[in-house]
């Protein structure tokens, strides 16, 4: 199994200043600042989702050359912190507040109308109906479909697997573009699914890896946050012929050999533009879009396993990208779409 580091001086120091933050709606007062984080659940260290907007105030930060006051990010251990961290944030103030996740919506959607002067932006979901909100919100489909494409070309048993978080519209995107991709490459491929129900139970998603693996699928596709590691781990511990494929942030360190690729969702990138934007004066209501096109999606480099694929597949997947970014081609959203999804033609070699 991962071993993780005892609990962090970095990460003292966050709860320590999630409490003073909440005493911030009882009256107490803060000097504020320019970009503020509210972190879901998992902590800044899940090597996913929260990770990756920590990432993106830091490089925000160095594009804009604030100094390290000028920034914050707060844990959230469990969604009733929710409404609190954002209120708290609001009100220090901070001139642009990120709720990093959209589970935070409606929390959200009660706070901001009361800080008109502070921005807020939420990421995967669209912003609530106020001219201080944006929503960051991304086409996982087509990264998904790349990666999915990628799994079926190298599987050798031609079955693959899918272990979702929630079952939610969200992750239904992965699932459904992974789906078409592995459809596109060969239409016989199996793909299994199967859902945690947990964004951070990393025992479940470790658990449902072994279920697919056991049952012959070779290539796991993991889109459920820190839970997702464990199907990671399960992917190393059966050593050569099976790998799991990392979401969110690039992964394949994690485990070099046994991620096949990560499919990058630049949550970073969102974080990183929202503050470029709001300086320039170009922070605009309504949602924001980021795919392949704009750099907000991708795969990861594969460092440790670009040998294990063929020239010919990599040359189709840039074909792949190429389509998607121009418009010819369109992953599906929904289930539904991806068995209705007729694959293109592409070169043999």
């Amino acid at each position: 199994m991962q071993t993780f580091p005892p609990l962090s001086r970095r990460r003292i120091l966050a709860y320590g200043a999630a409490s003073l933050l909440a005493l911030a709606g009882c009256g107490v007062k803060h000097a504020g600042g320019f970009a503020a984080l509210v972190l879901d659940m998992g902590g800044p260290d899940d090597h996913s989702f929260n990770e990756g907007a920590v990432h993106g105030l830091r490089m925000g930060r160095q594009k804009l050359n604030l100094p390290k006051s000028q920034t914050k990010w707060v844990e959230s251990n469990s969604p009733s912190d929710y409404q609190p961290n954002l209120t708290a944030l609001a009100s220090a103030p901070y001139q642009v507040v990120f709720a990093i996740g959209y589970a935070m919506f409606s929390a959200l959607k009660e706070v901001a109308p009361r800080y008109p002067k502070v921005k807020f932006a939420i990421v995967d979901d669209d912003a609530p109906p106020f001219p201080n909100c944006e929503g960051l919100t991304f086409k996982e489909q087509e990264g998904s479909f790349l990666a999915g494409y990628l799994a079926a070309s190298v599987s050798k048993t031609k079955k693959i697997g899918f272990v979702g978080g929630q079952q939610i519209p969200l992750i239904e995107k992965f699932q459904a573009g992974y789906t078409a991709g592995a459809k596109t490459a060969d239409p016989a491929v199996v793909v299994t699914a199967t859902y945690t129900g947990d964004w951070n139970d990393e025992t479940k998603g470790r658990s449902q890896a072994a279920q697919q693996f056991n049952a012959g699928d070779d290539i796991i596709y993991q889109a459920a946050g820190k839970a997702g590691l464990g199907v990671i781990e399960e992917a190393k511990a059966r050593g050569k012929g099976f790998y799991a494929i990392g979401v969110d942030m690039d992964q394949d360190a994690l485990a070099p050999g046994s991620v096949l690729t990560s499919m990058v969702k630049h949550v970073d990138v969102a974080v990183m533009d929202t503050m470029v934007r709001l300086k320039n004066g170009q922070f605009d209501a309504g949602t924001h879009i980021y795919g392949l096109k704009d750099g907000g999606i991708g795969l990861s480099p594969m460092r440790y396993t670009k040998q294990d694929v063929p020239p010919g597949v990599l040359a189709r997947l840039q074909t792949l990208t190429q389509m998607m970014e121009n418009g010819t081609l369109k992953a599906p959203v929904t289930m539904q779409e991806a068995a209705a999804f007729h694959p293109p033609a592409l070169p043999s070699s």
